[in-house]
């Protein structure tokens, strides 16, 4: 096995998983399983967890399947199975840290990238309802969030 292909498959993996947040995001959860996911809009419930983090499960062990295939012969399960392992961690600082603060960390990051993915991120929650949202994406928000 060639290192180069796994780093490269494991580059596109990650990339590739900010297009399958933005989409499962936009057509799922603010879908069809809306019921899971408007917990995260509507804080109208005492609990840390949410239903929504049952999307983080999902991802976890399709990641985790990669990983197996990976002890069986199929190599790419590896490399797969750690992009997407990596962006879910990145997800979960960016997002459940850095943006809601489930944990008191990356309090004061005020650098330009940070303020535009919380303003991307504010203006997608200002929107209560399963409909009219905007700026579905996570780590790659549009550039107009990060003009003053």
């Amino acid at each position: 096995m060639d290192i180069v292909i796994w780093i490269l498959v494991f580059l596109a993996t990650f990339l590739f998983m900010e297009f399958m947040a933005w989409f499962t995001h936009k057509y799922i959860m603010h879908g069809f399983l809306w019921s899971l996911h408007r917990d995260h809009h509507k804080k109208d419930h005492d609990s840390w967890f949410e239903r929504n983090d049952l999307f983080f499960i999902f991802y976890a062990i399709v990641s985790m399947s990669l990983f197996y295939s990976g002890t069986t012969g199929f190599w790419y399960g590896f490399p797969l199975g750690f992009g997407i392992l990596a962006y879910g961690i990145a997800y979960f600082l960016v997002h459940d840290i850095f943006i809601h603060q489930r944990f008191k960390l990356f309090r004061n990051a005020n650098n330009w990238y940070s303020r535009g993915v919380r303003r991307a991120h504010k203006m997608h929650h200002k929107h209560l309802g399963k409909g009219d949202g905007e700026c579905f994406g996570m780590l790659f928000v549009p550039f107009k969030y990060f003009k003053k």
